[in-house]
């Protein structure tokens, strides 16, 4: 509920929409032009839905409200990235980050509030799960630092910050249609990403939707010990489970799955890993993608050499396995993959200026 029990009419679809017009009186199509007006024009107020009579607007304005999460923080990055500080209604607080670039700019959002997965080198883990993410928390996030941005480039959407989004599918799913809507938001389903640690039963879920956008899985290891110290879901759904599970997912003509392999050195890094990788993904049609550790305070994994990371990758690509190094935009402010713990609430102010931008790619969905 919103201010003064007002009902927010962020997070509705539009059939939801319809209804909600037919209930006042009036015809399907007006709801539509709500949804028009709120998700493709980005309409914050009901004075903006000039295309409704004067009536309805006043009536939708004393049940209704049109509210994003509140940025309450920003950091910027010296790559260009921003770090938000998102506040919602009841007060909780979630991370979204923004990355720039030359011919496009990506979103990571967030899906829950914490995270109850517990891998052992994600600082989002140490927040444990407060609450899922409702779908309009989870696009309000991206229509929030739209009217902040502004983007002019072609937009890319992962749901890999805050939370795991398959035990949050149902809220995910709503979100990425009202995303991907053309009469809404309008952006295609194959510049959005959703990253999963490996919730087998849901993987197969997700890939019966009729709307589905790419997946990506967490790899990072190569045998179940590993997996297992490192993810300690692996004991719920082993890697034997996971595989079969991404063997069985319906691709699409020439899509891939996406397998993020974080690196950390002495850990998972060693040319035996990645050989076991690429014995591991053998008869999947995948890629995968190599993404240096993002360290920080209280956590004692360190990132392996650039060498070392060329290696592994020689590995994989003589066994015909595409792999990709990716190197997370964001990690002096804490922004980049693994790194949200929501750090800035201390100094939710702070700014700092970005200086010259690194070369860099920006996450790993984002070709």
């Amino acid at each position: 509920m919103g201010s003064n029990s007002r009902r927010n009419l962020v997070g509705m679809d539009r059939r939801e929409l319809e209804q909600l017009a037919a209930e006042r009186g009036q015809p399907a199509y007006r709801g539509r032009q709500i949804y028009t007006a709120i998700y493709a024009r980005g309409a914050r107020s009901f004075d903006e839905l000039t295309d409704l009579p004067g009536s309805f607007r006043e009536a939708l304005a004393q049940h209704y409200i049109i509210a994003y999460p509140e940025i309450k923080g920003r950091i910027a990055s010296r790559d260009g990235s921003l770090r938000y500080l998102l506040s919602l209604e009841d007060g909780a607080r979630v991370e979204t980050v923004y990355m720039p670039e030359d011919n496009r700019a990506t979103l990571c959002l967030s899906s829950q509030a914490g995270c109850a997965v517990d891998c052992r080198f994600c600082f989002t883990a140490l927040l444990g799960l407060e609450r899922n993410l409702t779908p309009g928390e989870m696009a309000g996030q991206a229509l929030a630092v739209i009217a902040d941005q502004h983007p002019k480039s072609r937009l890319n959407v992962v749901l890999m910050g805050m939370g795991e989004p398959l035990l949050n599918l149902k809220a995910v799913m709503k979100a990425v249609r009202l995303l991907a809507d053309p009469r809404g938001m309008g952006i295609s389903l194959r510049r959005i990403t959703v990253s999963t640690a490996g919730i087998v039963p849901k993987i197969a879920e997700f890939g019966r939707e009729a709307v589905r956008p790419k997946l990506a899985i967490s790899l990072n290891a190569s045998t179940e010990e590993q997996r297992t110290a490192l993810m300690p879901i692996n004991r719920k759904y082993s890697l034997q489970q996971l595989l079969k599970a991404c063997r069985a997912y319906p691709l699409r003509p020439r899509e891939r799955l996406t397998f993020e392999y974080v690196m950390m050195e002495g850990i998972n890094d060693s040319d035996d890993d990645a050989a076991r990788v690429a014995d591991l993904l053998c008869g999947i049609r995948a890629k995968v993608n190599l993404i240096p550790y993002n360290g920080g305070p209280a956590l004692p994994y360190r990132p392996p050499s650039l060498d070392r990371v060329l290696a592994f990758q020689k590995v994989l690509s003589d066994k015909e396995i595409p792999a990709f190094i990716r190197i997370s935009r964001g990690q002096d402010i804490m922004a980049a993959c693994g790194q949200l713990r929501l750090a800035s609430s201390a100094e939710p102010n702070r700014q700092t200026l970005p200086t010259t931008p690194q070369q860099c790619v920006a996450t790993p969905e984002c070709q």
